[in-house]
């Protein structure tokens, strides 16, 4: 049976109420388990135990494995049963089951039972294996298969006949007739020598295994796995090899078992998966009911056993009955027999004292418990276990002590106001993915690099007499990109056929988008973009034909399942009203105009129409061209290199790393050098100037006194020479510890950019769940331009609600009041719902931001560390994108002021506008 946490799994049985059933209402249904046979009544019972079942902490009991789910380790347990019961002698079951039912004390202290009336129980399963090992190892029976050495040759054999003791004589058992083999079989050899109620010792001199013989047949020679090849082949030719086939007397001493077949771990094993034992005191062991049924085995508990077991339990009771007389003290001494008057009036004294007593002691026993109660709690609140940080985000609280030291409590609202088209649920989400996925794959789609917001005014460019560069260069290479995606021609025709189809079986009406029926709107898709695959879309050209490209694009990719807005896109994009005042209305892209509003009937070119979608239309078409373009054959070959990159940068970040821990232990080793060698020459000098202080009038001592001061000037001026250049090194070295560190740094800014054409991930998720991203340096995109000046993306961190799962897990915890802890801590207007975005744009909010995060949660740990390590870039971002805006609205409103006509603002000069594709291929 698998275990869970060292326990066994317990399954489950039916209620009463479901064995009730199976009389009053057999039709009932019910969930069955099969692998397990439990029965449940609801389908969130049986969900939960399924789950249960499916958790890796399962271990199997067999071999130890651990990590597995419970069916990987039942399925475990039952191949390792049929390995060793296949392996097993099965001539030995018999005995060795039978020998360890109802065993329950070592056969040492067998002698001793009567005497002490004390049976000793073997509580581990160790010593049990070993007694039968030691019992079995030299017994064999009819039918094993063993291996002989006679006369230092080994032969593969099987044991034909056991002769017991009494047939020690070899005319005995040379006069056996065949028709006496019943006689023998019936004798049960061993039957002393297996019982474990007698030691050891005993079962030796009674029944000892050197006294039987037996007769093998031998099959084969035994092969010596440690020869060479070719020599197993010339053993045969041996004179031994013709004893094969011959049947041999043998004793014990001459033969052995496999030991993949007998051994103490296989014995320990068979042992452990035949037989049970309860938990309770003095249990014996017992073999399982259906093997004991299968080989014979007693199941009926002898009455010397029940009676041992019933003596150890009451010993034990005997035992804690004393132990507690013991505590309460010695029984007092037995009193003179007394007369009736004494015995009365004696009761009437013992009776008042002994309410006397009760009361007293109910009163301390009161005060006792009132002391303990008051020891305890204060106990408790000294000896709370501290808790670990970081843990749990929402375990953390702040304390009334964190308030007062200013700690931000409420996260600072970020702004749902300012995102672009976040006005219907979802556009905004596609419009960012799509701007990052065009950005972060632009060296694959060859695209040069642009911002969020220059992404924002070409969405919403609407004048048709001024082409956007912008648009025409995105919405081209997505469609070379996309001649490489597998299509079916037609799709979307063929999904517009069937879905008119079912509404004639349905008798549903045509709800006709702007008034244009099916069938219009497929006559006229017959003649546009069907040359898409092919027709060239040159950038000296300024990509002309990419409108009718995009819808031929979407007429072989999409249709009504992947991309449900199709058929009033395209209906937009083939027809015009009639009117021209309509077609102004229909070109501001109002959001308001809904497909029923405004009637298209003339029939007009892409060209004309594209600047007439919505923004949210538009939004939609490069998601949807987006999502097909991940599977194309570009853009994996450069996923693929970005991992090959990513893992040279490991290896080359490992090797700056080794290089720079070098460098310092050096720079920490001139260091001490030269704090040594100053301390050296600044005593040298004391005694130099000294002795050049001395006055000394005999010349001839003064000769040797300037001679030892001049090699000491010239020691002085050695040490001062060997710091100086240790100095220079310790320079040297620290520059280049700095350019190491530069080059760490932009490591790390390759190792963002080359991580995002992977996969995006955020920059981590807040106490609720809520997750920060920050799109900048991914990809195509950096960081740092020429000259170090900073770039941006988005300049921008935005903040997404939390998923579904992540909600599912906070209602799962066991806090009453996190609605009101959510509305204390994000505010009424912060807080975020599920996928819901928002954002911060300035540096002062980030800030906020960071100071909210609680460092002693885990997943705020994580985000604050990350944001403090790129934060340096994002406030870079942020700022420079302020200027930008701030430049571009003075400009604006310089060109404004200028004008001389009421026309409106010079959009050819927006930044937007001025984008240029430095990355085309001129042949495209």
């Amino acid at each position: 049976m698998p275990t869970c946490r060292r326990k066994r799994v317990v399954l489950k049985e039916p209620s009463a109420e479901l064995l009730k059933a199976v009389k009053s209402d057999p039709n009932r249904q019910v969930f069955y388990l099969h692998t397990t046979g439990e029965i449940f009544e609801t389908y969130e019972e049986y969900a939960a135990r399924m789950s249960f079942y499916r958790l890796r902490q399962f271990q199997c009991e067999v071999t130890g494995k651990s990590g597995l789910d419970y069916f990987q380790a039942l399925d475990s347990e039952r191949q390792e049963a049929l390995t060793l019961h296949s392996r097993f002698p099965e001539p030995l079951k018999s005995a060795v089951l039978k020998a360890v039912q109802w065993r329950m004390y070592p056969a040492t202290v067998l002698l001793h039972l009567l005497a002490k009336s004390q049976l000793e129980v073997v509580g581990r399963l160790d010593h049990l294996v070993e007694a039968v090992y030691d019992r079995f190892k030299d017994r064999y029976f009819k039918g094993e298969f063993v291996i002989v050495d006679l006369a230092g040759t080994k032969f593969q054999a099987r044991v034909e006949r056991v002769y017991p003791p009494k047939y020690s004589d070899a005319n005995a058992r040379d006069s056996f007739q065949e028709t006496a083999l019943n006689a023998l079989e019936a004798e049960k050899p061993h039957s002393i020598g297996g019982d474990l109620k007698i030691s050891l010792q005993e079962s030796v001199d009674q029944d000892g295994p050197h006294n039987y013989y037996y007769w093998v047949k031998l099959l084969e020679l035994e092969k010596d796995k440690g020869h060479e090849k070719g020599k197993g082949k010339a053993s045969v030719d041996k004179p031994d090899g013709k004893l094969v086939g011959s049947l041999v007397e043998v004793q014990s001493a001459m033969m052995s078992r496999d030991r993949l077949a007998f051994s103490k771990s296989i014995l320990r094993r068979f042992i452990r998966d035949c037989v049970d034992r309860d938990a309770a005191v003095a249990s014996p062991w017992t073999v399982k009911p259906i093997l004991a049924a299968r080989y014979g085995v007693d199941s009926v508990m002898p009455e010397e056993t029940r009676k041992g077991v019933e003596d150890i339990k009451k010993g034990e009771i005997d035992k804690r009955k004393k132990a507690w007389e013991d505590k309460e003290g010695p029984p007092s001494k037995k009193q003179k027999k007394m007369t009736a008057a004494q015995e009365e009036k004696a009761k009437a004294a013992a009776a008042a004292a002994e309410k006397k007593e009760r009361d007293a002691r109910d009163k301390a026993e009161k005060q006792r418990l009132a002391k303990e109660e008051a020891e305890r709690l204060a106990a408790e609140k000294k000896k709370k276990k501290p808790i670990r940080y970081p843990t749990e985000d929402l375990d953390v609280r702040l304390t009334d002590k964190d308030k007062k030291a200013g700690v931000r409590l409420q996260r600072p609202v970020a702004n749902r106001a300012i995102l672009p088209f976040n006005e219907v649920p979802g556009v905004f989400e596609a419009f960012l993915m799509a701007w990052n996925f065009l950005v972060v794959y632009g060296q694959p789609l060859h695209l040069s690099v642009f911002t969020l917001d220059e992404f924002e005014q070409a969405i919403r460019h609407s004048i048709s007499d001024l082409p956007c560069a912008l648009l025409a260069e995105v919405h081209s290479t997505l469609v070379y990109n996309l001649r490489t995606v597998p299509f079916v021609r037609h799709s979307l025709l063929l999904s517009l056929l069937k879905h008119k189809e079912d509404q004639e079986q349905t008798d549903q009406e045509d709800d006709m988008p702007y008034g244009v029926s099916m069938d219009t709107l497929t006559t006229a898709m017959a003649d546009v973009g069907n040359n898409w695959e092919r027709v060239p879309l040159r950038f000296s050209e300024g990509r002309e034909g990419w409108e009718e490209a995009v819808v031929g694009c979407l007429k072989d990719h999409a249709n009504l399942t992947n991309f449900p807005q199709i058929r009033s896109i395209l209906t937009k994009l083939l027809f015009a009203p009639e009117h021209d005042d309509d077609s102004g209305s229909a070109a501001s892209g109002s959001r308001s105009a809904s497909p029923s509003s405004t009637t298209l009937k003339v029939q007009a070119s892409p060209r004309e129409r594209y600047y007439c979608l919505s923004p949210e239309e538009r939004v939609f078409i490069l998601s949807f061209m987006c999502n097909l373009a991940i599977s194309s054959k570009a853009i994996h070959t450069h996923m693929e290199s970005c991992e090959e990159q990513l893992t040279a940068l490991r290896k080359e970040k490992i090797e700056v790393n080794r290089l720079k821990k070098q460098h310092l232990e050096e720079m920490n080793n001139l260091m001490g050098e030269a704090k040594e060698e100053p301390s050296a020459s600044n005593g040298t000098g004391e005694d130099v100037t000294m002795q050049d202080l001395s006055d000394l009038s005999d010349i001839s001592e003064a000769r040797p006194k300037s001679l030892g001061h001049s090699k000491e000037r010239e020691a002085a001026r050695a040490k001062q020479a060997s710091i100086k250049q240790a100095m220079a090194e310790h320079r040297r070295l620290d520059e280049e510890v700095l350019k190491l560190d530069r080059r760490l740094e932009g490591i790390e800014r390759d190792f963002r950019k080359l991580l995002g054409g992977v996969r995006v991930k955020p920059l981590g998720r807040d106490r609720f769940y809520n997750r920060i991203w920050w799109f900048d340096g991914m990809g195509a995109a950096s960081l740092v331009g020429s000259g170090g000046m900073a770039q941006y993306g988005t300049g921008r961190i935005f903040i997404q609600g939390a998923s579904e799962f992540d909600l599912d897990l906070l209602s799962q915890r066991e806090e009453d009041n996190l609605e009101e802890r959510r509305l204390e801590e994000e505010g009424e207007d912060g807080t975020l719902k599920s996928n819901e975005w928002a954002v911060y744009s300035d540096v002062e909010e980030v800030d906020d931001f960071l100071a909210w995060l609680n460092p002693k949660g885990q997943r705020e740990l994580a985000l604050k560390n990350t944001i403090t390590r790129w934060l340096p870039h994002i406030a870079a971002g942020m700022k420079k994108r302020i200027m930008d805006l701030t430049s571009n609205a003075k400009n604006t409103d310089t060109r404004r002021s200028a004008r001389t006509k009421a026309a409106g603002v010079d959009l050819s000069r927006e930044p937007y506008m001025l984008w240029t594709n430095r990355k085309a291929i001129n042949a495209s």
